[in-house]
């Protein structure tokens, strides 16, 4: 082989060793602010329809919010109507007694658990 041709070979044998990570979508928690892998939150969606429901498999059509996998969070958003806003819709009494059933499934976090993220959110930035 002539050196031209080994220096392409050479390349393409480095191109299919190096490959890039993949990319992993990001999304923001509408209650804490922290922001999290897509699938390590809980998408939220309201429907054509207007009813607000939990969307576990993320693919819904409609308007999504995206929330923690933890209670206090679910708590703020619902207090603090964070979802509302983020959804641009009133939340029924019905779908918000639902999205408190789904809430209270959802492990909650220990102050140091708080810290933690907190500290971590921090130094990435």
């Amino acid at each position: 082989m002539t050196e031209p041709e080994l220096k392409t070979q050479n390349s393409k044998l480095k191109t299919r060793k190096q490959q890039r990570p993949k990319h992993v979508p990001q999304r923001t928690c509408v209650a804490c602010r922290t922001t999290g892998a897509k699938r390590g939150l809980v998408r939220v969606v309201r429907d054509a329809e207007g009813r607000v429901e939990v969307d576990e498999t993320g693919k819904k059509p409609g308007r999504g919010a995206y929330l923690c996998r933890a209670q206090d969070c679910w708590d703020a958003a619902l207090k603090r109507k964070t979802l509302e806003y983020a959804l641009k819709t009133p939340i029924t009494v019905d779908d918000k007694a639902a999205l408190q059933a789904f809430a209270a499934t959802l492990p909650t976090r220990t102050e140091e658990e708080k810290k933690e993220e907190l500290l971590s959110t921090t130094t990435e930035s």
